[in-house]
Order: structure tokens, then C-alpha cells, then sequence
């Protein structure tokens, strides 16, 4: 059911393009998006090295950004403060009690052309729950971000589970459900009691020693907030390039996903 939404979520990112550097109103030397990669999700089923054999295919340099947990005022409007100014897309897990809640942020994360995955209903330990409970948590959740989206096809069909944690037994539910299971290649520790300068420095360090990857944030943070202004302009100082991920169509064929060592 969710694959349905492909071509209709395809339509807004597509029309854009990717916004490369010199491309951006008000900021010719801005980071910008280098490209679209196209995602199959029934083929690749789960990604992200810090638990899974597969990641995104990346070039030497490039970068997938990815938030949890939101949307959060003031925060994420923060945050995607800081990816317009560098025209930058991003993907936003998002919860389905705090999409309810932020309804006008997530209209946003949608018109500026992010892609918008989900994160459950209630963000919830979903290895502790019935399959019942884990199936409506995913499912409740999907509904509500398009909802608040005000678009039924806003809604990737792509699903991180809260706290990365899951077993066989719910990824079989979230699979099932036409789902692409996302983890993370490196995180940014944002959710610690750390400085937004840390935030910056660890997500470099961790950068420079993997050259790419799927890299973790969360919009519902001050300090990611703060931080996010610099660690862009840290990547387009270091050569680094941000690619967004879009599922795959018929009139967009998918990128090979298969991780490349």
C-alpha cells in the first residue's frame, strides 16, 4: 500500500532537482544537495552499518542526513532554518503524537521538499509489545505524518524503529508493511548532555573516519539546533557532498543499493 505514494512524492522533489552549490537564492556558495538517489524498498530492505550488512550507496564524500523524533518547535523549524540556508534536503523520521501535535512544521519539512519518513505513533520500546501493538504503532504513525502533512502520499515508505531497537520478530510486522527499515552508518550523540561544539566535532571525527555515510541527528534538540549552521559549513569546508534519498518509480529506476566496500 505505502509503495503507492512513490510516484506522487517524486513529484514535488523531482520538480526542484537536486539544489546544487551556486544554485541557492541568496547563497551562491552554498553546501546544496549534489543528487537523488532512488530507493527500492521491497529490494533493500534494511540499511544502516551500525546494525545491518547494507548501506545507502554512497560515493567517497557523500552524505546522507537523517532527524528523529520530531517535529518540535522550536527546534526543527531551527533546524530546517539551517538546511534552507544552505538548500539542503534532509530525511525527517517523524513520530506520529509529535506530527499531530506540530502539524504546520510537518506541512513544512513536506513544501521545502525533505523526504519525510516514520518513527512510530509514540516512539515507543517496540521489542517489549505485543505484534499488535507494534503493527498499530507503525501503522498509527505513518497516518498521522501524512495527515499532518495534509498530503495521503506525502509519506515515504521508509521506518527507523525508536532507540534502533528491534529483533526479528517486529522487523518481520514493519517489513510486511512495505516498509524499508532504516538504522544509522554513525550517530551524532545529540541526545547526550553535550555541547553543540561537541555535537559538531564528534560528528566530523566520526565522518572523517568513515568518508560517508548515513549520519543521525534529532530536530527536537537545542544543540542540534545550534549546531547545525556550522557542521554544514564544516562539510562544504572538508569537500563533503549531502545526497537526499527518494523511493524508487517507474519513471525513476532505482540506484543500486547494495554497499559497496
Amino acid at each position: 500500500m505505502l509503495l503507492r505514494c512513490a510516484a506522487c512524492l517524486l513529484l514535488a522533489w523531482i520538480a526542484g532537482g537536486a539544489a546544487e552549490a551556486g544554485e541557492c537564492p541568496g547563497n551562491p556558495n552554498a553546501l546544496g544537495t549534489s543528487r537523488i538517489i532512488f530507493i527500492d524498498p521491497l529490494e533493500h530492505r534494511r540499511v544502516g552499518k551500525m546494525e545491518y550488512h547494507e548501506s545507502l550507496p554512497l560515493r567517497d564524500h557523500e552524505i546522507v542526513l537523517t532527524f528523529d523524533d520530531g517535529p518540535l518547535a522550536p527546534y526543527t523549524a531551527r533546524v530546517l532554518d539551517a538546511l534552507a540556508a544552505e538548500c539542503v534536503r534532509a530525511t525527517f523520521f517523524i513520530v506520529g503524537s509529535m506530527a499531530k501535535q506540530a502539524p504546520d512544521l510537518v506541512k513544512r519539512i513536506h513544501e521545502e521538499g525533505h523526504t519525510i519518513g516514520t518513527h512510530t505513533y509514540h516512539h515507543s520500546h517496540m521489542t517489549s509489545l505485543s505484534r499488535e501493538a507494534v503493527k498499530k504503532e507503525i501503522t498509527d504513525g505513518t497516518t498521522s505524518a501524512a495527515r499532518a502533512a495534509g498530503e495521503p502520499k506525502a509519506v515515504a515508505p521508509f521506518f527507523r524503529f525508536p532507540y534502533l531497537e528491534d529483533n526479528r520478530a517486529v522487523d518481520d510486522i514493519a517489513l510486511a508493511e512495505g516498509l524499508m527499515i532504516w538504522s544509522v552508518d554513525f550517530a551524532a550523540d545529540d541526545w547526550t548532555h553535550i555541547s553543540p561544539e561537541r555535537v559538531v566535532a564528534l560528528s566530523i571525527n566520526r565522518l572523517e573516519r568513515s568518508h560517508k555515510g548515513i549520519i543521525l541527528f534529532h530536530d527536537i534538540q537545542q544543540r542540534t539546533a545550534l549546531a547545525m549552521p556550522t557542521f554544514l559549513r564544516e562539510l562544504k569546508k572538508r569537500g563533503y557532498q549531502v545526497v537526499q534519498a527518494v523511493p524508487a518509480d517507474r519513471g525513476h529506476p532505482k540506484t543500486e543499493t547494495k554497499a559497496k566496500e
